[in-house]
Formats: C-alpha cells, structure tokens, sequence
C-alpha cells in the first residue's frame, strides 16, 4: 500500500487552508487541484497566484468549475422575486431523478430455448420459436467470464490478479474450463443450463449422447442438499398470478370491509336511500349483502365487525434492533443480503404498488421475496384507495402468512409507505400525500389491519407535507385505534425531499405524544423509529439516547457504506480498506447473479444494479484521510486515496463505476451505459452519462 508521506505531490498546488461551509475536511496531503490546462495560444498563465480564494475552490471541485474558461457574460440586473426563481430553476436542474434512463435489453446471438438449456426435451418441439441446437449456441457463445475468488483482489492495479484460462479445454472456444460459477458453487445446480456464461464450471462432455459432440451438465447433490434452507421464499406462482390479474382470487374480508365503507360513506353524504326505497347498494368490485351471507362458515368467521384488538396481534419486540430503510430501486434482495452480513436485523422490500400487484405485474411481484437470513422482514406497499390495498393485504395473508424464525418464508409485518416524496406517487394521492387526508389513511390502516389477521401492520410517515406544517404528531394518538403495530418517522417534509437537516427534536415531540396516548389508554407501547442524516455510529447512538427512539432506520447511511450497521454493533468507526470494500463489491456481484441469474440477461441485470450501488457508494470519504467525519450531506473536494483503488472507487464517473462491474461480470455488451438514477449522485451531469 502506498504511505501517505509518498502520496503528497510537490508539484501540485496546495489546497486552500479552509474550505466552503457544505464541504468534508479532508488532510491537506490528500487533497488535489484540477490539472492546469495550458492555453491554445501557447503561453501559460500562472495557476493559482491570484490570491482569490474562490478560484482555488473551483480547481477543488469540477461542479464550481463549470463555464471557467468562458468569456464573462454581461450581468442583467434582476429583482429579488427574478433572482429567487432564477436560482430554484437551476436548483431543480441539479436534484432530482434522470426520468429518461434507458437499459438495453442485451440477448445472445442464437436464442436457446430454456428446456434445451437444461437438457430436457422441449415439448413444442418444432413449434417452439427457439433453437435447440446446444452444440450450434456453444459455438455463437460469448466466451465464458472469469469470477475472481476473494484471494485473487488487490489494491494495486489491475486489481484482479487471474483472467482465467485462455484454452478451450473441452474443444470449444466459448468455455472456459477454470471459470468459477458463483450460482453453482452456492447452490449445487445452475438453473441457466447451456445460457450460464460461467459455464466451464459444471459442464462434460457426454460420451452415451446419441448426438456428436454430446454435452451434459453437472450437478452437486451435496450442495444442493445444503442449498434448500438457503433458498429464496415468497414466490409466488404464475396460476395464483393468473387469479389476482383476472380478479378471480376471493378476498372476502376485503370485499366484506369495502362494502361497509361505501354504506358509511352514503349514510354520512345522506344519499342512503336503500333503507326506503330497497336500492341495491353493491359496487363494482365489493359482494352485495346477500352474496356475504353465503359464503363458507370460516369465511364468515373471519370477519368480524370490529378489528383485531392490539392485544391480540402480534407485539414487535424491536427496541434496539438495527432497521435497513426500504430503498426503491436499491434495496434489492442482495444488497439486503448484504446489509444483513454486516448487522441489518430488520429489512424491508422495495416499494411494491398495490395496484401493481393485483395487476399481475411479475416484475412487481418479484419485489416480495426474502432470504432465511432476513429474520424480520417486511413488505412495503403504496396506494391511495381503500380497496386495492384491503385486497392486496388478504392475499398477503393468504399466501404468505405470518413469518417464521428461520424458514425463510412468510411476512413478519407489512409496511404502508406514507413517506415517498416522488412527484408521480404524491400526485395518485399515495405515499406522503396521505398525510394531508388522515380519515382516508385511518380507513385504509383500519381495513388493512382486519385483512391481515395475525401479520403486524406499521406505517412509514414524514414530518408532513409541506415546510413550517408538520403534521405527523397529530397522528401518533390515533394510530393504535388504527391497528398500527410500529411506526418509523423520516424527520424532513415531503417538501424537504432530502435537503436542509433532518428535524430530531420534532421526531422526539412525536415520540412523547405517541408515549403518552398508549399510557392514557394503558396499552402495550408501540415502537417508533426516527430516521433522517443517521451516518455515524456515534450519530446513531446520540440520537437513540437524545430522542427516546425505540431504534433509528437508516437509509441512505448504509447506501453510502452497508457496513455501518457493523460500527454501530461495535461501537466504532471502521476505516475499511479500499481491498476490503472491493471484496464487498465482490460479494454483492456473487448474491446478484444468484438472485438475477447467470445467463446473459442475468449478468447484465446484476452489472445495472452493481452500478446503482456503485452510485452511492463512491460518496463515501475514507475514514483515515479525514480531519473530522464529515455530515451526509457534505461534499468532498477532489482527493485522492491512500492507494490507486481507493481513488478509483471514488470516481464520480460512471464510466469507472462499469470499469469496476467488469473486474466481475467481464466486458460490457457494445452499447452498454449507465446514467445514475438520481442527478444528485454524480458531480458532472455531461461525464456520467457513461
């Protein structure tokens, strides 16, 4: 590893003693300044002997060095109100999501039917549009990628030691027979077959095969023996789909709820004429009176006219325990599998939309899987309207049901994202927008409680909608009548999105209102999580004991560094290595394949989502170059690390970031490029466009 005293260049410009308010502290020895571009004209000018401050902050950070060498533009004079507007324009330019991503859907030249890909008969046979030439796609194949083992990473360039083998041992140029399958290696068998593009791993030639050459694949029994307690849960199948989306799955404790709200509803706008006049006042998608009465015994038992009491659910003993946020996008099953390697004890699903689901949307429900290793998990749902999320909530119930310690299966609770600030979630009147409609919200948590039965109900709330009107306190008396079991408070406003601070004092208030309505009513406390800028162990436990917190989610923490739930565990600071975070990147490239598959689409899925992550975790400052530890939202000026891989993992270009992929997924298809999901989470728009 390269020392510090050798890293410090004498040829580089000194930073400036003290950086703007916003930015990291890092030790001057670390710090660099953008390379002095010499004049066309050919003479020089000399860099950085001015005296301005503000031109040494621009050579620190590329984003204050936009335009530098343009011509000055004559200044217009502006009112307040102009300058004001002005500057939230070009602050929108820069938040935000990139709306117009766009991934390639890469395939193999010769597309293998699946059957022949695990050598069974296609049943189609000549009907089946794709090819069942084995020998004829191994020939078209991309030659198999090399996956490193941890021994094989370095921090010294290249970075990987071994590329593999160059020879076609089995006679055919597209496997490599020392290449490393992670699903195999895990699993015993690779369900991708013949498509598997580690394929050199559990492949022979088959001397009995009629056919010339003959190929069969091979299967570990013992590891696929162990492999059953590691396997995903929660899937659910293509018939029970098929139910849902034609709407022929019964949901009779929702339809029993919903048509008792509509009559409510009527009573209450004073247009219940059926009492009079025998009006039938059944609705599309609910059972009239007459259909409730006959169905079976137990359906009828199961619905009563009052919810489950809160003594009769299930308590969530979850004082202390560490939550990883439900992240859209990248909170995948393996980075939760990731996050629960370094300590995560309670996970959550990606937000899954209701209405979504119950549209037998796949990709959709694929969202609700978990792991035996996830010991409390949960699925997050988003909605607006009382009926889809009742539905959705019996169905859970129905094929999942209350989770077990260990089995891997099941749902420990179900969470109602009332918190997403997205533009086209709040618009539909979900996610944050229900804090502004607290009746509509207690009808949905009242109807979703019921349908769940034993499955605990929390709810994920912000501070409320817009600045200066926070609202959420005024919830914390009603959520027990609602059926809430835990609730977990983001400390900012929808309007906030994620900038200014998080409000912890407000979030304290919500924990004593929410104390003392349970005291009042002498019922079992209800957990409240706080979240909002947690970043530091240290931070974490000041805030636990400042606030009353029965524990704190964290979000974006453990997007930046996923072993932050480890410093919290162990109460310290970690300074990771820059071998040991490559290593992880190994680890998440490993659960990605045997989650999203092996085969070409597989490894291209997982080389998406690798740079997704990659996205956040290049914000992350190595612990030893610091001064001080720096807040979540402080930038670092341009640095450079303590070896050549701890600067390229803190590129801001996703160009590196696919550099990075490709140490473990081998070359990017021809065309393939990464824009990150979010504009925020790299310094120059025009590069990261890969």
């Amino acid at each position: 590893m390269t020392s510090i005293e050798n890293i410090s260049n004498p040829g580089i410009p000194k930073a400036p003693e003290s950086l703007p308010a916003g930015y990291a502290k890092i030790k001057p020895e670390f710090v660099v300044l953008r390379p002095h571009i010499a004049d066309p004209s050919g003479v020089e000018e000399p860099a950085n002997d001015t005296g301005n401050e503000q031109s040494s902050f621009k050579d620190l950070d590329p984003a204050l060095n936009s335009g530098a060498d343009e011509p000055p533009k004559k200044k217009l004079r502006l009112s307040g109100a102009e300058k004001r507007k002005l500057a939230r324009e070009e602050g929108k330019k820069k938040r935000g999501m990139n709306t117009n991503r766009k991934f390639a859907l890469m395939k193999d030249d010769v597309q293998l039917c699946w059957k022949a890909a695990v050598g069974e008969q296609c049943p189609l046979q000549e009907k089946c549009y794709y090819s069942h030439e084995v020998s004829k796609y191994l020939e078209t194949k991309p030659r198999d990628i090399h996956f490193p083992s941890p021994s094989a990473l370095s921090s010294d360039p290249p970075f990987v030691l071994s590329s593999g083998s160059k020879s076609d041992g089995l006679g055919i140029n597209s496997i490599d027979p020392t290449a490393s399958c992670p699903v195999y290696l895990r699993t015993g068998v690779c369900p991708q077959g013949f498509k598997c593009r580690f394929l050199g791993n559990h492949i022979k030639r088959d001397d009995d095969s009629i056919d010339e050459p003959g190929w069969k694949l091979i299967m570990d029994e013992s590891l696929a023996a162990g492999a059953k307690e590691d396997c995903e849960g929660n899937n659910i199948g293509i018939s029970v789909i098929k139910q849902v989306r034609t709407r022929k799955y019964p949901t009779p404790l929702a339809d029993r709820y919903i048509a008792e709200t509509q009559q409510d509803k009527e009573v209450q706008d004073g247009h219940d004429m059926s009492v009079d006049m025998n009006i039938n006042t059944t609705r599309p998608g609910t059972l009239p009176e007459m259909a409730i009465n006959q169905l079976p015994e137990e359906c009828q038992k199961e619905t009563p006219d009052v919810p489950m009491r809160p003594q009769e659910k299930k308590r969530l003993h979850w004082k202390g325990l560490l939550y990883l946020a439900p992240l859209t996008t990248v909170g995948n099953l393996p980075f939760r599998r990731l996050c629960v390697d370094y300590g995560a004890q309670i996970t959550c699903s990606e937000m899954a939309v209701a209405t979504s689901l119950l549209s037998g949307s796949r990709e959709e429900w694929s969202l609700v899987r978990r792991l035996p290793s996830e010991r409390a998990f949960g699925i997050q749902v988003a909605g607006s309207k009382i009926a889809p999320l009742t539905q959705i909530a019996e169905i859970f119930r129905s094929e999942f049901g209350l989770g077990a310690e260990g089995r891997g299966t099941g749902v420990d609770f179900v969470d109602v994202n009332c918190g997403c600030p997205i533009d086209l979630v709040f618009k539909s009147g979900a996610g944050s927008a229900l804090l502004d409609t607290p009746t509509k919200l207690g009808k949905i948590l009242t109807g979703m409680n019921r349908c769940l039965g034993d499955i605990p109900l929390t709810v994920k709330l912000r501070t409320g909608v817009k600045d200066g009107r926070n609202t959420a306190h005024k919830m914390m008396p009603k959520l027990k009548q609602w059926g809430v079991s835990a609730v977990t408070i983001h400390g900012r406003t929808r309007q906030q999105r994620y900038t200014k601070l998080a409000d912890w004092s407000y979030i304290k208030s919500c924990v004593e209102a929410l104390r003392d309505s349970t005291e009042e009513e002498d019922m079992p406390p209800i957990p409240l999580f706080g979240g909002g800028d947690v970043y530091t162990q240290q931070g974490y436990w000041e805030q636990l004991e400042q606030t009353g917190v029965d524990g704190i989610m964290i979000g974006r923490g453990a997007l930046i560094k996923p072993w932050i739930f480890t410093e919290i565990q162990e109460r310290r600071d970690w300074d990771i290595s820059s071998r040991e975070r490559l290593d992880m990147i190994r680890k998440y490239a490993d659960y990605g394949l045997n989650h999203w598959g092996s085969d070409t689409l597989g490894v291209n899925t997982t080389r998406r989502f690798l740079c997704e992550a990659l996205s956040f975790q290049y914000r992350y400052i190595p612990l030893g170059i610091l001064e001080s530890v720096p807040r979540i939202n402080d930038r670092p000026p341009l640095f450079r690390g303590r070896d050549d891989l701890e600067t390229l993992l803190a590129s801001g270009d996703s160009r590196d970031w696919v550099k990075i992929s490709e140490m473990f997924l081998g070359r990017a298809p021809e065309g393939w490029t990464f824009t990150p999901k979010h504009k925020s989470n790299s310094y120059d728009p025009e590069e990261a466009n890969g």
